[in-house]
């Protein structure tokens, strides 16, 4: 019935109250909220992110005993209302034990609604009686440490915040804070920490693989880029400055020493097309090599392989390709003796450094390959699994006699990303220092600790790192020390030795790497070099300059930079390819043979400035049943052609038969590999006629009976001769007053007179006017004249082509017996 009546629409008195309670219920915590809204409001408005808070100095960044702290920077009002009855504090949180606990502040910089930490005092503050909306006011409060309240040694949160009020909400609250670290290590720490850090030298490729013809072979460079990093204020620059003030490890490109080297002297820098101009920083170059000089002297320097090889890409995607590890070696080969040669000091080679410290048992095994028996790892890659409750010394033995060096990760990237801003550098080295320190207070034990940063620290990164550095070694808690003693420390026999595998690579760095067919480029490159160097009078010339251009053509620096690396690799192989070309034969027209046998010659040209040796043409008939080539389908003739020069090789042939002959000619180095494209031309074979062969064998037979002629008058005349008793001298010669045979049978010209007699008018005289003997004589002369007025016999083929020519041959040769 109550269910009846509640439902006709007159409730129950039980049901009324049932309502009235739940509603009770429902609505208490809404009141509790609109109760608690005034005193919600600040934090609400504390979260609104209203005033950014920069912190752009603090120094000193490792206070001790009875120094002074001093702090500045910058406030922002980032919202739509001025900020009013403002004031930046400066506030101290807790102590952090952990590293990881220095990781977690670290990202909640910022943040309003963790913990404030407690005011310094009203005393070290700075006041602002508004602050506009978009407006920056600089701050700067200095402090005594010993107003800080600092307890126990070690890093403790360290904010500075900015309170005020605005329209909306008219209370003081705090409206930005930005969180950093502060290290406090009062005395000498018992144990101090060795601390290694490597200083990069490293730049990108600049040089081609182009020089001059000159003799000094004045080299190209890409741009001009160079110059810039070295200049006053340049990248480079600013690294070499502020390293030779620190205790740091170069670690040197050697490929960066020869391209600021090659600039003391005459250099080119490449333009559009073909065109170069005329490089103008000699004298910068010859500064910078000078200050690195003095920089590194008694320094610890270690030379990185020529170009800075990219490991990693070489493990993953060179090793497949026939002879890529070779020129690993061969970097490693030049690298102290290009160190050495500019900057007057012994260099260490034994290390070798992949992207980021990555490894696996690849790299590894690449990374050795060149003989450096330490790889620089980093601990990010190379993880401890050992459960440590400490970070362990560098060194780390993993086998074959190879030692990782493992640097710190959070150290070693302590000063990437963008710190052009002095806050953000600010934080970095905070952050850095902080690490460092908690590092030192993990244990007792005395460890040797590197740190490996990026390997090209921009302008603004290299300054945030000296500044770290020069802390470090005015600090209480660490030592420098070298990389050459840290890699010999005594390794933890805690840390892991265990090499990741290939999956744990990361994918990020994987897609950076250079592809296979960068080191198939490569290969075919070094074919191609090899190829030419055996015919070249001065090999040096050419297998140096590009045999430092494939070294740069697997640097580290091309990752992130695909296609630039793509452009640099079909630069080298097209340079190469040019040089090899201006070595060639001459091309051919149809040539003529008439006759069964001539000399073809065949030009071989030299545009080089060098000579070149070594080198064999072969010709060769398609036909050789219808021409010969010294006696053979092909003949084979050795070639040397000065520089600049071309050379005629003349080749002996022989016709079987008339008609079109294809006729081959190929260059050849001596072990058999074929040089440049070859050459084919048609030869044409005209064989000699019946009627021609008549007119010649009937030519022949009258000199054969003028000859018997001759012989059987004088054998008569001889024999009157001695029947008279009047016979010939002692010498077996005629008389010199009998007169001469005639030339031939045929008409007989008397000297002084035109009238012809035959010689049988003239008859067997005998006696001093005998016409017989004095035409003998006649013959003699004329056969004699004959021989002197032409010299080249029928059997004396005619070349086409005078010797050393290099003109190409005419349309239509003509090579005649």
């Amino acid at each position: 019935m109550a269910e009846a009546a509640d439902f006709q629409g007159t409730p129950s008195p039980a049901r009324r109250w049932l309502r009235r309670t739940g509603a009770l219920l429902a609505g208490a915590p809404l009141l509790a909220g609109l109760m608690q809204l005034p005193a919600a409001a600040p934090a609400q408005a504390a979260g609104s992110d209203t005033v950014s808070v920069a912190l752009d100095s603090l120094s000193p960044s490792a206070p001790s005993d009875g120094d002074t702290l001093t702090v500045s920077g910058t406030v922002t009002n980032n919202g739509k209302q001025a900020v009013t009855d403002a004031h930046v504090d400066l506030r101290m949180g807790s102590l952090l034990s952990t590293r990881s606990e220095i990781d977690t502040a670290a990202r909640q910089s910022e943040d309003l609604q963790s913990g404030l930490g407690t005011e310094v005092g009203d005393k070290y503050t700075e006041d602002f009686d508004s602050l506009p909306p978009g407006v920056a006011e600089h701050f700067s409060i200095s402090v005594p440490v010993d107003k800080l309240d600092l307890g126990q040694d070690g890093v403790y949160q360290f904010g500075v915040s900015l309170s005020g009020k605005t329209s909306a909400q008219q209370w003081d609250q705090v409206l930005g804070i930005q969180r950093t670290f502060l290290p406090w290590q009062s005395s000498e720490a018992d144990t101090k920490t060795k601390t290694t850090y490597l200083w990069p030298l490293i730049s990108t490729v600049h040089v081609t693989a182009k020089t001059g013809a000159g003799e000094l072979q004045t080299p190209v460079f890409q741009n001009d880029d160079l110059a810039k990093e070295i200049s006053p204020g340049g990248r480079l620059a600013q690294m070499l400055a502020l390293g030779k003030d620190l205790d740091v490890t170069w670690v040197i490109d050697p490929d960066l020493l020869a391209s600021v080297d090659a600039m003391t002297r005459n250099y080119r820098i490449q333009g559009t097309g073909d065109t170069t101009t005329a490089g103008t920083h000699q004298a910068v170059a010859k500064q910078f090599l000078s200050d690195l000089q003095d920089a590194v002297t008694d320094k610890e320097v270690v030379a990185l392989p020529f170009a800075d090889p990219d490991l990693a890409s070489l493990a993953h995607n060179g090793t497949s390709v026939t002879g890529s590890l070779s020129h690993l070696k061969d970097a490693t080969d030049v690298a102290a003796t290009t160190v050495k040669t500019v900057l007057h000091v012994t260099p260490s080679t034994d290390f070798a450094w992949p992207v980021d410290g990555a490894v696996d048992p690849s790299i590894i095994k690449v990374a050795t390959s060149a003989g450096a028996d330490k790889v620089i790892a980093r601990s990010d890659s190379l993880q401890e699994t050992g459960g440590l409750t400490y970070t362990p010394s560098a060194a780390r033995p993993i086998g074959g006699g190879t030692t990782a060096v493992v640097a710190d990760a959070r150290l070693s990237t302590a000063f990437e990303g963008d710190l052009t801003h002095a806050d953000s550098a600010t934080l970095a080295v905070q952050q850095f220092l902080a690490q460092s320190l908690a590092l030192n207070t993990q244990t007792g034990k005395q460890r040797s600790i590197v740190v490996a940063p990026q390997r090209m620290p921009t302008a603004s990164q290299a300054q945030a790192m000296a500044t770290a550095i020069t802390a470090l070694q005015d600090s209480n808690w660490s030592q420098p020390q070298d990389l050459e003693a840290a890699a010999k420390a005594k390794p933890d026999p805690g840390a892991t030795t265990k090499i990741p595998s290939s999956s744990a690579y990361p994918s990020s760095l994987r897609k950076q790497e250079l592809p296979r067919t960068a080191f198939e480029q490569i290969a075919r490159t070094q074919d191609k070099l090899d190829n030419f160097q055996v015919i070249l009078t001065d090999e040096s010339r050419v297998v140096t300059p590009f045999g430092r251009a494939i070294n740069r053509e697997m640097s580290t620096s091309w990752r992130g930079r695909g296609s630039e690396a793509d452009s640099f690799r079909t630069s080298v192989e097209s340079w190469l390819d040019d040089l090899i070309g201006q070595v060639k034969l001459i091309d051919k027209s149809e040539t003529k043979l008439s006759g069964r046998s001539a000399t073809i010659p065949v030009t071989v040209q030299n545009n080089l400035v060098q000579g070149v040796d070594h080198l064999v043409l072969r010709l060769t008939s398609t036909m050789p049943t219808r021409l010969e080539i010294g006696g053979k389908p092909y003949y084979e003739q050795p070639v040397e052609v000065s520089g600049g020069h071309s050379q005629s090789v003349k080749f002996s042939t022989s016709a079987n038969a008339n008609g079109r002959v294809e006729v081959t000619a190929q260059l050849y180095t001596e072990d058999g590999q074929e040089y440049g494209a070859p050459v084919r031309f048609d030869v044409k074979v005209t064989e000699v006629t019946p009627t021609v062969m008549l007119v010649i064998g009937g030519g022949v037979l009258l000199l054969v009976l003028a000859g018997f002629r001759m012989y059987t008058q004088r054998k008569r005349a001889a024999a009157r001769r001695a029947e008279e008793g009047d016979g010939p001298d002692e010498a077996g010669e005629d008389s010199p007053d009998a007169p001469d045979a005639p030339e031939a049978p045929g008409t007989l010209e008397t000297p002084g007179t035109s009238e012809a007699r035959s010689p049988e008018d003239a008859g067997d005289t005998d006696g001093p006017g005998n016409p017989a003997t004095r035409g003998d004589r006649l013959q003699e002369e004329s056969v004699a004249r004959t021989r002197e007025d032409d010299p080249d016999q029928p059997s004396d083929p005619t070349p086409d082509t005078a010797s050393e020519s290099a003109d190409p041959s005419e349309t239509g040769e003509r090579v005649d017996r």
